[in-house]
């Protein structure tokens, strides 16, 4: 008989307080079959330490994405991705909150999750590495206007700033002066605005799009060893695709949202560089073998 599997099992805090009903399914299904030390955080810096003491142990995390991406930037960070032993996942947490590690090819319920840390397999997948140490598990888009920044339309600021106040106001004064019509209009379906900003976006360096071109958003995702970076510029226009395997963009400060939304900026200037098979998650047999 082959002696059980060393795991590290780190239960994110959060999994936790949110269903501990399937954390205690997978570390029971875990603990039947495997040699387990548990490991239960209180905050991000107890679980960066519970990672960097695995030892020969193999990693895996019960939680979200968030505690995924936050194992997977620590072990890069550490230099231990690479040549470390495979990650693995239970994923626990609402629907909207566990997208990525379903995308990945990692089961979504308890048992099958707990099931596939013991029998499955490991994957090497691709990594995009940003110049600040970031990491990327599957793609990030820059869609003008994101979290809070001001709109722009035709290159202006809409509706942000003094002059947008003071317009603001104008508006507000007219309507109490100005006495409604007796027999209303047909009501006009609203006009959206078509949000754009000015990026310089460059794949392996070959310029897509300049300051002077606006573009809708920006998205960059890892397929099959290469980065797919997607330039849609202003309504009407067609796309620009490129592969690539490093793609900067720069111009006015922008944010973006990287795998599971999570916001990033503003920033002036970012360069993802995919790294080939830069990692390894432990998946279900048939999963990995697609």
């Amino acid at each position: 008989m082959s002696a059980p599997d060393q795991l590290l099992v780190i239960i994110d805090p959060v999994a936790r307080r949110g269903d501990g009903e399937s954390v205690r399914i997978a570390r029971d299904v875990l603990c039947a079959r495997a040699d387990v030390r548990i490991s239960l955080p209180d905050g991000p810096a107890e679980f960066a330490r519970a990672l960097d003491r695995c030892g020969s142990r193999r990693p895996v995390v019960i939680g979200d994405d968030r505690a995924l991406l936050r194992a997977v930037d620590r072990l890069h960070r550490g230099r231990g991705l690479a040549d470390g032993a495979p990650l693995s996942v239970v994923p626990v947490g609402p629907p909207g909150t566990v997208q990525l590690a379903g995308g990945l090819g990692v089961p979504l319920g308890a048992v099958a999750a707990a099931r596939s840390v013991l029998e499955g397999v490991a994957r090497r997948l691709d990594l995009l590495v940003d110049d600040s140490g970031g990491v990327v598990l599957r793609g990030l888009r820059i869609p003008a206007g994101a979290a809070g920044a001001p709109a722009v339309v035709d290159g202006v600021p809409y509706g942000a700033g003094p002059a947008g106040g003071v317009w603001d106001t104008c508006r507000s004064l007219v309507r109490t002066l100005v006495r409604p019509p007796v027999v209303a209009a047909a009501p006009r379906a609203a006009v959206r605005p078509v949000r754009t900003h000015r990026l310089r976006v460059e794949a392996d360096g070959q310029l897509l799009s300049d300051l002077d071109a606006p573009v809708e958003d920006v998205t960059v995702v890892s397929r099959n060893g290469v980065a797919e970076v997607v330039v849609r510029p202003r309504a009407g226009a067609d796309p620009i695709r490129r592969e690539a395997s490093a793609i900067t963009v720069s111009g006015a400060s922008f944010r973006y949202r990287a795998d599971t939304a999570q916001v990033t900026g503003p920033v002036w200037t970012r360069t993802w560089t995919l790294r080939r098979s830069a990692w390894a998650l432990t998946l279900p047999t048939m999963a990995a073998a697609d």
